[in-house]
């Protein structure tokens, strides 16, 4: 029997410098919004009849300027998310991806293990940078029984793996896995009955 497991390892990509096209337009938005609150500032500037110090006007279009550098640079950003396959891009670690891990959200891997349940001992590991565990279970299933060198397999992997198309797989390689299917009831969800739980008695 063997067990197989997801765990999320954080990479050296900080959030800030992964991006997806959500966050680098609100990104854009947010420098647009500024540029044109410091053009406001010199306009109103110009317009005052009180003379502005030559500093504060300087210290402005050098502010603009860095955010037209800035901007610049996440212009270049989108380029290479256009072209990235998942529309995701990291600019320290290029691997890694953004994922959810309990409830928070990390940049990093997605490292999947197979453990010999008899003696406890990895007999299969992989890392991906996909969030999900659900496209992971006959791959992982065939990895194990591989290096086990076994005809005959059984795998226990937990309700993230449930995919149909994975367990057929398992089936079509003779593989058996047990996967509870997820809870799709808010009800069921909450501890309370759900419509399976009534029998109608006529």
């Amino acid at each position: 029997l063997i067990a197989i497991d997801g765990s999320k390892f954080k990479a050296v990509n900080n959030r800030d410098r992964n991006f997806t096209s959500a966050k680098l337009k609100r990104r854009m938005e947010e420098i647009e919004a500024s540029i044109s609150r410091y053009l406001a500032s010199l306009d109103a500037a110009d317009q005052q009849d009180r003379p502005v110090s030559d500093a504060n006007v300087v210290r402005l279009e050098e502010r603009i300027a860095k955010l037209k550098v800035h901007m610049k640079e996440l212009q270049s950003i989108e380029a290479q998310l256009n072209e990235s396959p998942d529309k995701q891009v990291s600019l320290t670690d290029p691997d890694a991806r953004s994922m959810m891990t309990r409830g928070t959200g990390i940049v990093g891997y997605n490292v999947q293990t197979a453990v010999d349940t008899k003696h406890h001992l990895i007999v299969a590991h992989e890392v991906t940078n996909v969030g999900s565990d659900r496209d992971q279970l006959s791959s992982m299933a065939k990895q194990a029984r591989e290096a086990m060198g076994t005809e005959k397999l059984s795998v226990v992997a937990d309700r993230g793996y449930f995919k149909s198309e994975e367990i057929l797989a398992c089936h079509d390689a003779e593989i058996v896995a047990y996967v509870p299917k997820p809870m799709t009831s808010a009800a069921k969800a909450d501890g309370r009955f759900n419509n399976d739980a009534f029998i109608y008695d006529a």
